[in-house]
């Protein structure tokens, strides 16, 4: 499989997923190791969004299992459960397109990204104090962690809706961020950003898998910088893994180069 099984965080066995004739994935097995960055490439259509909406529990696949490692070490089987609840045990994710809401404040976006962590109901909520006081504290702390660390400090109060497209992404990976991950599924991150966005952008993936210990599974477009901040990548081609290894390894697969990355490209990165 590529990864240690006695360090897996996170582990795809034999799943399938079907839209009525459509098979968008096909006996996908894959691990993730914990602490790797694992980046997955294929054509569009491969399938590599349809594996982080089956982990994230947006799609249920018909076969297969999809396990978890929380940080007790504590198998849970995500294929069962509700998304919420996967959120809960420590997976959050991003999308290919921004899912914020535009007409709230970078700041009131983020704490809704501590929302699967906020307990006390309906009355201690409303009347505010003792332990619900100190939770929201705790909540607000962590938040401003992640503004920090994103340099959004400037944006704070900003309504989304009016922030330039990177910085809108940068916001999206500070909602994730703000769930306190374990695991981190990053959807096309550096879709629609220019080249100094792309470079700050993976600094900061670079910088949540070195320093938070978040275990990033990425999905990309882009070849160089995919190639240059993954630790392993796994190449799906009609919804099938084709190949995995280190990016040196993979790119020199025929099988990789055939389905995806071309006589060119390939002759462009170098060995």
């Amino acid at each position: 499989m590529g990864a240690d099984s006695s360090l897996v965080r996170l582990s795809l066995e034999h799943v399938t997923l079907r839209f009525g004739g459509v098979t968008a994935l096909a006996d996908v097995s894959l691990r993730v190791a914990d602490h790797e960055l694992l980046a997955l490439i294929g054509p569009n259509g491969a399938g590599k969004t349809s594996i982080l909406n089956c982990v994230s529990g947006l799609y249920r696949p018909q076969e297969g299992r999809i396990v978890f490692h929380d940080s007790d070490r504590t198998a849970h089987d995500l294929h069962r459960l509700a998304p919420h609840r996967i959120a809960r045990l420590g997976v959050a994710r991003t999308f290919q397109n921004i899912e914020l809401f535009k007409h709230m404040t970078v700041l009131e976006n983020l704490m809704l990204g501590r929302h699967v962590h906020m307990k006390g109901g309906v009355l201690a909520g409303g009347l505010y104090w003792g332990r619900q006081q100190n939770r929201e504290i705790e909540h607000r702390r962590q938040v401003e962690e992640v503004i920090d660390f994103l340099n959004l400090e400037p944006y704070r109060r900003s309504a989304v809706g009016n922030l330039a497209y990177g910085i809108q992404k940068l916001v999206e990976l500070g909602r994730a961020l703000a769930l306190d991950p374990d695991v981190l599924l990053l959807d096309e991150p550096l879709a629609g950003m220019n080249a100094e966005e792309k470079e700050s952008m993976a600094r900061f993936i670079l910088d949540v898998h070195e320093e938070w210990g978040v275990t990033p599974v990425v999905i990309d477009h882009d070849m160089d910088v995919i190639m240059d901040i993954s630790d392993r990548v796994v190449v799906l081609d009609f919804g099938r893994v084709i190949a995995e290894g280190r990016p040196e390894e993979v790119r020199t697969d025929p099988a990789v180069i055939e389905a995806y990355l071309g006589e060119e490209h390939h002759a462009e990165v170098p060995g």
